[in-house]
């Protein structure tokens, strides 16, 4: 293995990757984000029934499944790069197609369109940026594909607060076709990924891009290192996760995403207006301003994960973070149970509860998640491995996001997020019992193949 003292990197190119993979983060959070503030008006404009309401949020969700399965497929077969440029496209596609909708059906198309470049990107990027990056520095580079993302979330609340007077959900959904064009310009730029250009016998490329951004020596030990980890050929089975030592790691990735969206992360990403009218927030503009403001700080609290996660660790961020958004959930669920005594206190204290929530994800599990996902894995699953992470993510939001509205109205506010704050707690065993520390050791160590991995 590398020592990663003896490693002398071009930062600056790995910055630029990652920044680039990030964007592919900032198309996520915009397309998933937007429907915060658009629904508001597709609603009235289509005349939506609640049902059809949580039809229109999920289908990105059902989409994005779908994306996951075949971007996974892709990303081993045709390259990570290659991926990155089909769900760039996809992206565009969406970004037209959904603000020329003449009807809901149409606009429930774009969405599942827009879904599958989800799947497609949030499965590569981190994959891509994880073969690239040196140990020491892999989870900050990792995690700026989740601090784009929450940009991305900002940037569509921050739209939908600026559309919302003109009730412009059309103008909402179309800005995403400018980011996503950008995207696919820029992915053109950057090289392949030199553990994927090994794998499929192109030694002498993947020596190109690892020079390109390590010396002389630091490239020769990083193609020995990955040489040395394909021993063992790709396998192209799906099968091959459930074999007895890879089940450790497919366990830690699809349990950790799943419990990354059942405790409640994006019922207030797509509900946040919903939430805060629930609180007693009275217009249409001042709850997506209030969801603008949570949003900014989910932005803000990720960088405390993008500075502090390769030197204290993954685990400890995730006992801080999960346990204050447990207390926060709790509290929120306590406020909305004495509604009547707080009065119009309440939206004050909603705002609060959430904001410390969301502090606390965007830490903890918001980045966290998808760096353990592209670290737990062996090169020759890495890309069904972590498609297979992310379709338990997307499958876990998809029932969220479709149940939250409907829970709501069965269950009542305090019942809702109590269930919510359970699920938190549940994490904490999990961190606890379950997940390895990952901080600071080789990509080709992490893997349920080797004895290391373990909580």
């Amino acid at each position: 293995m590398i020592s990663t003292a003896q490693l002398t990197v071009n930062r600056l190119f790995l910055w630029r990757v990652s920044l680039i993979a990030g964007l592919g983060g900032i198309l996520y959070g915009f397309d998933m984000g937007i429907i915060a503030a658009a629904l508001i008006f597709v609603r009235s404009t289509f005349s939506l029934s609640t049902q059809m309401e949580e039809i229109v949020v999920s289908v990105v969700l059902v989409g994005s499944m779908a994306g996951a399965l075949v971007g996974g497929v892709l990303a081993d077969r045709s390259g990570r790069r290659a991926t990155l440029l089909w769900g760039g496209s996809l992206f565009i596609g969406g970004s037209i197609l959904a603000p020329l909708s003449p009807n809901v059906f149409i606009l429930i198309v774009a969405r599942a369109l827009l879904g599958v470049a989800i799947g497609f990107t949030s499965v590569t990027a981190p994959i891509y940026v994880s073969e690239l990056a040196p140990p020491r520095s892999r989870g900050m580079l990792i995690g700026l594909y989740q601090f784009a993302l929450t940009g991305g979330i900002a940037l569509a609340d921050l739209a939908g607060y600026w559309l919302a007077s003109e009730h412009a959900w059309r103008w909402m959904f179309g800005l995403g076709a400018i980011p996503a064009l950008l995207f696919f310009i820029l992915v053109l730029t950057v090289p392949e990924s030199p553990r994927w250009l090994v794998a499929h016998g192109r030694s002498t490329e993947a020596e190109i891009v690892l020079g390109s951004y390590a010396d002389q020596a630091g490239a020769g030990m990083l193609l020995a290192d990955i040489r040395a980890s394909l021993t063992v050929g790709m396998d192209k089975r799906w099968g091959a996760l459930w074999t007895p030592n890879m089940r450790k790691a497919l366990f830690v990735a699809v349990g950790f995403t799943v419990l990354q969206q059942v405790t409640g992360i994006n019922t207030i990403i797509y509900y946040g207006p919903q939430i805060f009218a629930l609180a007693g927030i009275g217009s249409d503009k001042n709850a997506i301003f209030a969801t603008l403001l949570v949003a900014v700080v989910n932005v803000l609290a990720t960088i405390i994960a993008l500075v502090l996660v390769d030197r204290v660790g993954r685990k400890p961020l995730l006992y801080w973070g999960v346990g204050g958004m447990t207390l926060s959930l709790f509290l929120l669920a306590y406020a909305f149970h004495n509604q009547a005594l707080l009065g119009s206190s309440l939206g004050f204290v909603a705002t609060a509860c959430l904001m410390v929530y969301i502090t606390c994800f965007a830490f903890s599990m918001g980045p966290i998640a998808w760096i353990i996902v592209a670290e737990v894995f062996p090169l020759r699953l890495r890309g069904r491995g972590v498609a297979a992470a992310t379709l338990g993510s997307g499958a876990a939001n998809t029932i969220v996001s479709l149940t939250f509205l409907s829970l709501i109205k069965a269950a009542g506010n305090t019942a809702t997020f109590c269930m919510y704050g359970a699920f938190c707690i549940l994490t904490l065993f999990f961190v606890r019992f379950v997940m390895p520390e990952t901080k600071g050791r080789e990509l080709e160590s992490i893997s349920a193949e080797s004895p290391s991995l373990a909580p």
